[in-house]
C-alpha cells in the first residue's frame, strides 16, 4: 500500500477481506495471441501473390497512416503526462518534494490538507481554496490555515503515518475546526484570544481521527469529518453564547412559521446559491469564493467538480421543496452538506458507473432532509448542523450491500481521484474478462480431454469384445476343426474296417 496516494478521509486498516476478493493478479490471454497466427497465413498468398504490385503513391500512404497515428498517440501522451504535473493527486511533483527541505514538504501537507475537505489531493488546489478565503475574509483564512498546521504537527509528533500526513488526511480537520471557531465565535475579528483555543482543537484532531479510524476500519469505512463535528460542539457548547473570552453567536430554533411568498422568489439568488453552497463547505458565503472552489476541483478532477456542482442544486432544490426560508436557500445552508455526499458517493469511494451517478443524487437528496432535520434538532442545544448529515448519510449508503456489479465500493487503500479511480475499476474488469475466458477456456479443454479418454475408453472397450469375440471364433472353429478330424477319422476307419472285411470275403 502507498499511504501517499489515499484520497478522501482517514482510512483505517490497508487490507480487509474486500480487498482481497476484489484484487487479483494480473493474468494474459493466450487464446487470444494464438488467434494471430492462422490470420496471418490466410493473408499470406494474398500479400505474395504476383498479380499485386502495389504501386509508390500507394506504399507511401500505407507508411504515412501508421506514422500519422503513432503521432497522434504520443502527441497524446504527452498532452496527458503534461496535465498529470498540476492536475489529479499531482504525484510526480509529491515525489519530488519528499526530497526538499522539511518546511517546504510542510507547506505542502498544509495545501494539500486544506483541499482534502473536499477530498482533492492537490497542493495546486489547496493554494487556490486559501486564495478564495483570503477573498472571504483575512481572519478566517488566518485560522485556517493556523488550524491545519497544527494538526499536521501534532500528527507528526504523534508519529502517525507519513504517507497519510504527506497527503493531507491530517489537516483537513484541522482547517475545518480553524474556519468554524471563527465564523462562530460572537467576539469579532482580529480576537487573538481565539488562536489558543483553535490551536489545542485542531492538535486535538489527530488523535480523535485515529481512535474513529480503529473503530471504522472494521467496516473498511473513512473517518470523514467526524473529528471537525465533534471538536467544534464540543468547544461551543464548553463556552455557550454567554461567555466573557469566547462568547459563540446565538442559535436559537425557530419560532414562528417564515413567510414564503413565492412570487417574491429571487431566481438570480437561487442560482448565485449554488456556488454559495459550495462555498459554505468551508463556512463562507461569498459567490466569487465558491466559484474559486470550484475552479481549484475543476483542476484536480472535473468528475468531482460537477458532483459538487450537482449536489448544490440538489439542495437547493430540496431547500424548495421543504419550503425553507428563501434566505437560508440563498445563504447555501441547504447545499454544502449536500455537495459533499454527492463527491463522496459519486466516485471517490465507488467506480463511477450510470448507475452510482444515480446513487450519487439519490444520497445527496437523503442528505438535504437529513441536514433539515438535524438542524431543527441540534437548534434546540444552540448548535450548528455541521457536516454531521453527510456523515451520516454518506456512510449509510457506504454500507450498502446491492448483488449487482455496477455498484463497486472500491477498497480504502486504492481510493485516490475519480478519474484514477475509473481507471482501476476498468482494469479489474478487464482481469475478470479474461480470467474469466482463461476459466472457460480450461473448463472446454477439461471438457475436450474427458470426451477424448471416454471416446479412447470406448474404443479399447470395443477392441476388448472384438478379441474377445476373435477367441470365440477361434476356439468355436478349433472346435468344429477337430469334429471334422474325427468323423474323418471314424468314416476312414470304418472304410478301412469295410475294405477289409471284403478283402478278407473274397479270399475265403
Amino acid at each position: 500500500m502507498r499511504p501517499e496516494h489515499i484520497l478522501g478521509h482517514m482510512t483505517g486498516s490497508d487490507c480487509t477481506k474486500d480487498i482481497h476478493k476484489n484484487i487479483r493478479s494480473s493474468t494474459s490471454a493466450p487464446a487470444q495471441v494464438s488467434s494471430a497466427a492462422p490470420v496471418f497465413s490466410e493473408l499470406h498468398p494474398l500479400m505474395t501473390h504476383p498479380e499485386y504490385n502495389p504501386s509508390k503513391e500507394d506504399r507511401m500512404e500505407d507508411q504515412a497512416k501508421p506514422v500519422e497515428s503513432s503521432s497522434l498517440r504520443r502527441a497524446w501522451a504527452r498532452f496527458l503526462k503534461g496535465v498529470s504535473y498540476f492536475s489529479g493527486d499531482m504525484e510526480v511533483f509529491g515525489k519530488w518534494m519528499a526530497k526538499r527541505f522539511f518546511l517546504l514538504q510542510l507547506l505542502d501537507w498544509v495545501l494539500r490538507g486544506a483541499a482534502q475537505v473536499m477530498f482533492v489531493n492537490n497542493p495546486l488546489s489547496g493554494l487556490i481554496i486559501f486564495a478564495g478565503l483570503i477573498l472571504q475574509n483575512y481572519w478566517w483564512a488566518l485560522n485556517g490555515f493556523v488550524g491545519t498546521l497544527f494538526a499536521t504537527i501534532s500528527a507528526l509528533i504523534l508519529q502517525q503515518s507519513r504517507g497519510a500526513i504527506a497527503a493531507g488526511l491530517y489537516g483537513y480537520n484541522g482547517i475545518l475546526v480553524g474556519l468554524l471557531m471563527a465564523v462562530f465565535s460572537n467576539a469579532g475579528d482580529w480576537y487573538w484570544w481565539l488562536l489558543l483555543p483553535n490551536i489545542f482543537m485542531s492538535m486535538m484532531c489527530p488523535i480523535v481521527s485515529s481512535a474513529l479510524a480503529s473503530i471504522n476500519s472494521r467496516w473498511d469505512l473513512p473517518v470523514f469529518t467526524l473529528p471537525f463535528n465533534i471538536l467544534v460542539c464540543l468547544h461551543m457548547v464548553a463556552t455557550g453564547h454567554y461567555n466573557h473570552h469566547f462568547p459563540q453567536v446565538l442559535i436559537q430554533p425557530r419560532s414562528e412559521l417564515p413567510n414564503i411568498t413565492w412570487s417574491e422568489i429571487d431566481v438570480a439568488k437561487l442560482f448565485r446559491s449554488i456556488p454559495v453552497g459550495i462555498g459554505q463547505v468551508y463556512g463562507c458565503d461569498n459567490p466569487w469564493t465558491g466559484g474559486t472552489f470550484i475552479i481549484s476541483l475543476f483542476i484536480s478532477s472535473p468528475i468531482t467538480c460537477a458532483h459538487a456542482v450537482l449536489g448544490s442544486a440538489v439542495g437547493m432544490v430540496s431547500g424548495l421543496a421543504l419550503s425553507a426560508p428563501f434566505e437560508d436557500i440563498y445563504f447555501g445552508l441547504w447545499g454544502y452538506n449536500c455537495v459533499l455526499a454527492c463527491i463522496a458517493i459519486g466516485g471517490m469511494f465507488y467506480a463511477l458507473t450510470w448507475q452510482v451517478h444515480l446513487l450519487a443524487i439519490t444520497c445527496a437528496f437523503f442528505c438535504a432532509y437529513l441536514g433539515s432535520a438535524i438542524a431543527n434538532v441540534m437548534s434546540r442545544f444552540g448548535l450548528p448542523a455541521c457536516t454531521w448529515p453527510f456523515c451520516l448519510s454518506a456512510l449509510t449508503f457506504l454500507l450498502l450491500t446491492t448483488g449487482t456489479k455496477r455498484i463497486f465500493k472500491l477498497p480504502l487503500a486504492k481510493v485516490t481521484y475519480p478519474e484514477k479511480n475509473l481507471a482501476f475499476y476498468w482494469r479489474l474488469k478487464k482481469q475478470e474478462k479474461a480470467e474469466k475466458a482463461l476459466k472457460e477456456r480450461k473448463e472446454r479443454e477439461e471438457q475436450l480431454k474427458a470426451i477424448n479418454e471416454e471416446v479412447i475408453l470406448n474404443e479399447k472397450e470395443q477392441l476388448k469384445l472384438e478379441l474377445k469375440r476373435m477367441e470365440e471364433e477361434k476356439k468355436e472353429s478349433e472346435n468344429n476343426t477337430t469334429e471334422v478330424g474325427e468323423r474323418i477319422n471314424v468314416e476312414e476307419t470304418n472304410r478301412q474296417n469295410n475294405f477289409t472285411g471284403d478283402a478278407l470275403a473274397d479270399y475265403v
